[in-house]
């Protein structure tokens, strides 16, 4: 039997250096979203397949079907079926963290406080085809204001703001929030005539990818004149940091009351940034998600210098996607992508941590005898939060040193013979001073990794 592992493809593992700059994120992330309110949940792994395929566009290309391999007697396993051989009991992996959190919402509404505010961090897997920033299983970081019957539009503002107020602590370098209302390009289609709305969206949003001439193409394939098509264009052409985007789209000539609600939307959204937070926003009218479920605002998030990369943060409003018949659960939420935001800045080298470990000191051993010594040492430094670890084995404390230094931990920590006071060692300036562990304390920045934007 071969023992060579082959990488499995779309499933991401960091390295410990890696890994500290991700639990750096988490940490500022999550704590946030606290600060604006949100509180966390975690939903399972699992949803019935009947329940991801009912929205999400083309979601039933991407879920993972999940069987017992052990399953007794004709379970439908092979078909995707429960394991009673029910397909309606078929289950599957969550693509997303919203659907999932739609059906916790109906399954726990009796016990929320509405409006809800939560957020939630959890794995998603997608079955598609792994690509630079694009796996089948990564980390999202998600925030959603959910009410009962009705959701104030002012929360579809909030929700980029927040999501700006993470990206200001996080060195990831400049970005910008685009933002849209789907009921622009809705009604502007419906004004053009157009008459496969979802169809017309899902190839304008491509934009990016193909180009002017490839939508082009596509819209003349699916019945559009050539005047309906340049129209198409010239609305997603449209973009501002201000609300003059309205302006430029009424004069287009286009009119249709979905239209005019979704501009006069969209100018609430915008005109709440700009008191805020000047120029983080950016009208862009060219953005659609794909997602069916979207209704209202929608959001994607660019890095500065690396518009090609696409959308790292995404989201917006939805107002059908939860309800048991009686009361609809209206919300509204945004995804930080967090394994493919991570993948390009430290794939680039833009971010990476001071050290590669959490550990600030080593206590080094002379003997082995002096390792009950050691023990204490190093409990009394953790009890006043100092992160410390203990050499494996009595060696030369040279020997000690070249293994603090090759894993980046700052402070070697010696044991002081009997009636001398121990001793910490600064290996990179190669300061040695005195010192107590009652009462040592390390430079504030040396305390734990911390991350480090490096300019290319």
């Amino acid at each position: 039997m071969s023992t060579k592992i082959a990488p499995l493809s779309g499933f991401p593992e960091w390295l410990p250096a890696e890994r500290v700059v991700e639990q750096a994120f988490l940490d500022i992330i999550r704590e946030t979203f606290e600060l604006h309110g949100f509180v966390s949940v975690e939903t399972r792994a699992v949803e019935p397949v009947s329940r991801l395929l009912g929205k999400g566009g083309d979601a039933d290309k991407e879920i993972y079907g999940v069987h017992r391999l052990a399953a007794d007697g004709d379970s439908g396993a092979d078909s995707g079926a429960g394991a009673d051989g029910d397909p309606d009991k078929a289950l599957g992996l969550h693509f997303d963290l919203t659907v999932p959190f739609a059906r916790y919402v109906l399954e726990n509404s009796g016990k929320l406080t509405f409006p809800f505010r939560r957020y939630q961090i959890q794995k998603v897997w997608r079955g598609e085809r792994p690509q630079e920033g694009r796996f089948r299983e990564f980390t999202q970081c998600d925030i959603d204001i959910v009410d009962a019957g009705s959701l104030a539009a002012h929360y579809e503002a909030e929700m980029p703001l927040v999501i700006a107020d993470v990206f200001s602590k996080l060195p990831i370098g400049d970005y910008r929030i685009q933002v849209n209302n789907r009921k622009i390009p809705e009604g502007f289609y419906l004004g053009l005539g157009l008459t496969d709305i979802v169809g017309t969206l899902r190839i304008v949003d491509k934009l990016d990818k193909i180009g002017p001439e490839g939508v082009t193409e596509l819209l003349a394939e699916a019945g559009a004149t050539d005047d309906q098509i340049g129209q198409c264009l010239s609305l997603a052409e449209i973009s501002s940091t201000d609300t003059s985007f309205a302006d430029r789209v009424r004069a287009l000539g286009v009119s249709h009351p979905t239209l005019d609600e979704g501009l006069a939307e969209l100018t609430a959204v915008m005109e709440a940034a700009m008191a805020q937070r000047p120029g983080v926003l950016v009208a862009d009218l060219r953005v659609a998600r794909g997602l069916d479920y979207y209704t209202g605002t929608v959001y994607e998030t660019q890095l500065v210098g690396h518009e090609s990369y696409g959308s790292v943060c995404s989201g917006g409003r939805y107002d059908a996607l939860a309800s048991d018949g009686r009361t609809t659960y209206p919300g509204v939420g945004i995804s930080i992508g967090l394994s493919r935001l991570l993948a390009r800045l430290v794939s680039t080298g833009a971010v990476r941590a001071s050290r590669p470990t959490p550990t600030c000191v080593v206590v080094a051993l002379g003997v082995e005898e002096d390792r009950p010594r050691a023990l204490a040492v190093a409990a009394e430094l953790r009890g006043r939060g100092i992160a410390t670890e203990i050499a494996p084995s009595a060696a030369k404390f040279g020997k000690q040193i070249k293994f603090a230094d090759r894993r980046s931990i700052p402070f070697v920590w010696f044991l002081g013979a009997e009636g001398d006071s121990d001793s910490v060692k600064d290996i990179r300036s190669g300061e040695q001073v005195d010192a107590e562990s009652a009462t040592w304390t390390p430079p504030a920045e040396d305390l734990r990794p911390v991350l480090e934007r490096v300019e290319g």
